[in-house]
């Protein structure tokens, strides 16, 4: 058990330089009043004067501070003499000659002997932070302190509740302070030590209000009554001491202040220890047992072990977990481009693998809620350009007066014995024409798939090259089905005129030879459309897979290496955002201090937590 306070220091330290938000560690948290007598609570706990003194708020970081109890100075150079204890034991501090001492994590490897030169100390680093106007900050301070005289205990000192602004300070100071108290006593692995005056109606207490706000059926809220002596004569705090007045689950314990003639006069800790314990046989006898600083101290140690014990499964459940969550955040974040050419190779290569695989339906992830690559592309050859070549009425459009005029004007000046081909090849040629529209939007809607999947690459010459080849081809193609074959009767070279330019009779009743004619023309548009119609059906496909679809598959990669492998964009394509780079870093730091913090956990035994 008494491992466990120096186990979460440790975790403190680990999680420091990487925001130890995200682990709520269990750690004592004092709360009270401006002048409510904070400070020489803190003190009496250490046994030392060290912190800072004054008007207003004078505490105006949180400090974070460890109490490490150790061997006394004679057993410690013992143990540096070699006398069966190793040097990294807890009560090993080689070339450390004083009896008790502090460190700050903002000066490593300074040790401080002088207890007033750390009240200077966490002075300075205020006001660096802070400013001089009496201003607060959330950065805490953190201070170490080691002695034979303390018990293992970790405590932060939040600044004293404040009602007005003092000096510089802002108007919202109250607001401020109240913000961040809340912030640490709202953490569900804290406990929350409240100090109140006697000579202060308890019901207004700022500490207990802010405590009840987070912690309502006081479960993690220890009261501390200061300042048992200077309340009126004939008056007692026996009832609230006892718990009838404010119920506190983990109990109230009263102290007896060091006056301001004490401090003045320097008065040691030790002699008003002393005079506490005397002060509380005379007025508490019932409760001097259960009272005083030396009795507060032993309380917070053995409930601070206690409730590190009972949040150590779930604190290792988090550890676990954030452990989990950061290395697939830094697996997401890839590896820093060291070799730009290999690098850039890797990814052309790997891009074009995918995506022919997406369009040969052999990609790693299928989808399930929409057709893409090649079965969309199979989708459009089929049912999109396949229905809307059959919904074209091969003699849509074109009338009997249509007919027998394009006859007439071929005919000339003299009856013909038989219907002309010119006509027919003209009206053939108008009819068939119709099926352009369709092929193109077909190559269209393929081109469109090829650029869904490609998205960012769109604009490579690759596709469009294959484009306009699939585009010329599908002009000549209908351009040559125009031409009737053979049978049909094809025109000699200049006879391709437009004769439907011609005006147009008015309308009247067709004799008996003239609708035969019409008739004939009519089963020859409808016989060729129909030919014509199923060979760009079973054409245009295979012509846009060739020229559009193999094309980009199999000139994709080369393409890509071309336009980009050269030396002169190697720095630039792979040039990795600041905020990228800055991310991996916080993330990789973030999973070392998890790390370290689960092989902190792992050395706790079950058998130590009993």
């Amino acid at each position: 058990m008494e491992t466990l306070i120096p186990t979460i220091n440790r975790l403190q330290e680990v999680f420091l330089t990487v925001g130890a938000e995200i682990i709520q560690l269990p750690q004592i948290v004092v709360v009270g009043s401006q002048s409510s007598g904070k400070s020489s609570v803190l003190e009496s706990l250490v046994g030392r004067d060290f912190l800072p003194r004054g008007s207003g708020i004078v505490t105006r970081r949180p400090l974070v501070l460890q109490l490490i109890n150790i061997a006394p100075l004679q057993e410690r150079v013992k143990t540096e003499n070699g006398n069966g204890i190793k040097q990294n034991s807890p009560n090993s501090y080689p070339g450390v000659t004083a009896e008790e001492w502090g460190t700050f994590l903002h000066c490593k490897n300074q040790i401080f002997t002088d207890f007033q030169q750390i009240r200077r100390e966490i002075e300075t680093e205020t006001e660096r932070s802070s400013g001089e106007n009496k201003g607060i900050s959330p950065e805490p301070i953190y201070l170490k302190i080691f002695s034979p005289k303390v018990l293992n205990l970790t405590l932060v000192d939040l600044p004293g509740i404040t009602k007005v602004p003092v000096g510089d300070q802002p108007e919202d100071i109250e607001a401020q302070v109240q913000e961040m108290i809340l912030s640490f006593i709202s953490n569900p692995n804290s406990l929350i030590l409240a100090v109140s005056p006697a000579n202060s109606d308890l019901a207004t207490s700022d500490a207990l209000k802010l405590a009840r706000e987070v912690d309502p059926d006081g479960r993690r809220t220890l009261l501390v009554v200061s300042k048992l002596d200077l309340m009126d004569a004939g008056t007692d705090a026996l009832e609230v001491l006892l718990g009838r007045v404010i119920p506190v689950r983990l109990g109230i314990i009263g102290v007896v202040n060091r006056s301001q003639h004490d401090i003045n006069t320097q008065k040691s800790l030790e002699d008003c220890t002393r005079d506490e314990h005397a002060f509380l046989q005379r007025h508490y006898p019932s409760l001097a047992s259960r009272a005083g600083s030396r009795y507060l101290a032993k309380t917070l140690s053995r409930l601070l072990m206690h409730h590190i014990r009972d949040c150590l499964p779930e604190l290792k459940t988090r550890v676990t977990v954030l452990s989990s969550q950061y290395q697939a955040r830094l697996n997401s974040y890839g590896q820093p481009v060291e070799d730009h050419s290999a690098t850039l190779l890797q990814i052309v290569t790997k891009f074009a693998s995918d995506y022919c695989n997406t369009i040969e339906g052999t990609a790693r992830y299928i989808q399930t809620s929409e057709l893409c690559g090649g079965a969309r592309i199979c989708y459009i050859f089929h049912e999109t350009f396949g229905r809307t070549l059959q919904s074209i009425d091969p003699l849509g459009g074109l009338t009997e007066l249509d007919i027998l005029t394009a006859i007439r004007n071929a005919t000339g000046p003299r009856p013909a014995l038989f219907v002309p081909e010119v006509s027919f090849e003209l009206l053939a040629k108008r009819q068939i024409k119709r099926l352009e529209e369709p092929s193109l939007r077909c190559v269209e809607l393929v081109h469109e798939e090829l650029q869904r999947i490609i998205q960012h690459c769109s604009s490579f010459s690759t596709q469009a090259e294959a484009l306009d080849g699939g585009k010329r081809w599908k002009n000549d193609k209908v351009a040559e089905e125009k031409a009737p074959p053979a049978g049909f009767g094809s025109p000699s070279k200049g006879q391709a005129i437009n004769l439907l330019d011609t005006a147009v009779p008015v309308s009247r009743k067709l004799s008996s030879r003239e609708q035969r004619d019409c008739e004939v023309i009519q089963r020859l548009i409808n016989c060729y459309f129909l030919i014509v119609r199923k060979s760009i059906q079973d054409s245009v496909p295979k012509t846009v897979m060739h020229f559009l679809v193999n094309f980009v598959k199999e000139h994709l990669q080369s393409e890509l290496v071309g336009q980009l492998y050269k030396q002169t964009l190697l720095q630039d394509l792979l040039i990795e955002s600041q905020d990228t780079a800055q991310q991996r870093t916080e993330v990789a730091q973030m999973l070392e201090a998890l790390k370290k913090a689960n092989n902190i956990i792992s050395e706790i035994r079950e058998t130590h937590l009993w």
